[in-house]
């Protein structure tokens, strides 16, 4: 059944009007300034009502993921390959050793996420994922040089990784507990996170272009690509898995019909798997994960091809609708794409104001949307709240990569840049 969303345009921006509404919330970025570098100090910002202070913690390159330490310290990934960590609010000079070899060869490519074990402070296990070079066969060709000459780059695939962090300056017992079928000139991009079950759930992106394979490969499902993935802890498949034992489909896959996800988080309070995903020209999703479902990429799509054509069909075929039988809706939309990213729950108690709203990064630059920070204000029954996609962060104008809560209760963001950060949000104190 077709979808009724009221919207309005204005200068090529569409507004939600009515958040009740059947089908997924179509959500507008704000408009903000070109991007400048970071500031040198401390800034009092205000969002809402809300004063808040923004400090940076400078000296990282590309800064793509984070794990806040129970201590307080953050683990963060550079996407050139290096894992460094901040102790006390400071950067450590010198990165962690006992990384495999990473690929870094491509624009997607590289270190990507971090995430802790639910019994880190008795096992200090740390998960991990990257872009696994291609073993005897490290270059892909395709047409993409002068005249449609061949071209070589680095084939990769998404793997997850363990190894036991004990805080010092060297992972240790460092292994490959999964390596992703779904090789490519670059990973778009690979997220994890435990569910309550104490499962892994792993996204593996569905790059668009220069490519083994096609973009079709997110509906197939006898590789990885394009899908979010279900493991056990120690890499092997669940039991439980919606497709185990059937026939032309990979044991791992919990999901498929994935574009780029590159921001999940398991709801604190329900157990729900959110799910980020950046769509083509418009058409960012935010998708709830749901057991053998199919998420429709690149059948259904509320985005354009780089072409400005309609997507919606496999094999570069064109429909006039976003969505079909069989495909999921997602939960919300953005048209222009502000490049959706790394997403978290606010639980804490320094912000009341903000508890239970969801906290989403933007990546966006130019028309594709803006570089800011969404909060957005949810209902009890998880949905949008009216007017409910508020922003912050605006005035930074800086790619925000990742968001976490840290056990302080404070938020922090990564700044993928390549004079990038890690941002500490904090309410301003009161003086008597």
């Amino acid at each position: 059944m077709k979808p009724f969303i009221a919207t309005f345009t204005l200068v090529l921006f569409v507004f939600v009007v009515a958040a009740d509404t059947q089908g997924p919330e179509q959500l507008s970025p704000s408009i903000t300034f070109p991007p400048s570098g970071l500031p040198a100090g401390p800034l009092v910002l205000s969002a809402d009502g809300q004063d808040f202070r923004v400090v940076l913690i400078p000296g990282l390159v590309r800064p793509w993921a984070l794990a806040v330490l129970p201590n307080g310290n953050i683990l963060v990934t550079e996407r050139p390959g290096r894992l460094r960590i901040i102790r006390d609010g400071v950067l450590d000079p010198h990165p962690i050793s006992g990384l495999p070899e990473v690929n870094t060869g491509a624009v997607n490519s590289g270190l990507m996420d971090v995430v802790l074990h639910p019994q880190y402070e008795e096992n200090h296990l740390v998960y991990f994922t990257y872009s696994k070079p291609m073993a005897g066969n490290p270059h892909e060709d395709f047409s993409g040089g002068p005249g449609g000459a061949l071209i070589e780059r680095d084939a990769a695939t998404a793997t997850l990784a363990r190894a036991r962090f004990d805080g010092g300056l060297a992972l240790k017992e460092v292994r490959d507990i999964f390596v992703a079928d779904a090789w490519s000139q670059g990973t778009s991009g690979s997220r994890i996170a435990f569910g309550r079950d104490g499962r892994i759930i792993m996204t593996v992106g569905m790059p668009t272009r220069h490519m083994i394979g096609t973009a079709d490969d997110a509906q197939n499902p006898s590789n990885h690509a394009g899908k979010v993935l279900r493991l056990n802890d120690d890499g092997s498949v669940p039991h439980d898995n919606p497709f185990v034992g059937r026939d032309g489909y990979r044991p791992e896959i919990y999901a498929l019909g994935i574009r780029n996800a590159i921001g999940l988080f398991v709801h604190p309070e329900t157990g729900d798997i959110w799910e980020t995903e950046n769509g083509p020209m418009g058409g960012d999703e935010i998708n709830i994960i749901e057991a053998g479902r199919n998420y429709g990429w690149p059948v259904v799509s509320y985005g354009r091809d780089y072409t400005g054509n309609k997507l919606g069909g496999l094999s570069g075929t064109s429909s006039e609708h976003p969505w079909g039988p069989g495909m999921e809706e997602p939960l919300m939309f953005w048209n222009p794409s502000p490049a959706l990213s790394g997403i978290t729950f606010y639980t804490g108690e320094k912000f009341p104001a903000w508890k239970g709203n969801a906290f989403v990064g933007a990546l966006g630059r130019g028309n594709l949307g803006s570089r800011q920070l969404h909060r957005l204000v949810l209902t009890e029954k998880g949905t949008l709240a009216r007017n409910g996609n508020r922003t912050l962060l605006s005035e930074l104008k800086q790619r925000i990569r990742d968001v976490r809560q840290g056990p302080d209760g404070l938020l922090y963001l990564a700044i993928d840049e390549a004079q990038g950060a890690v941002v500490k949000i904090e309410p301003l104190e009161t003086t008597p």
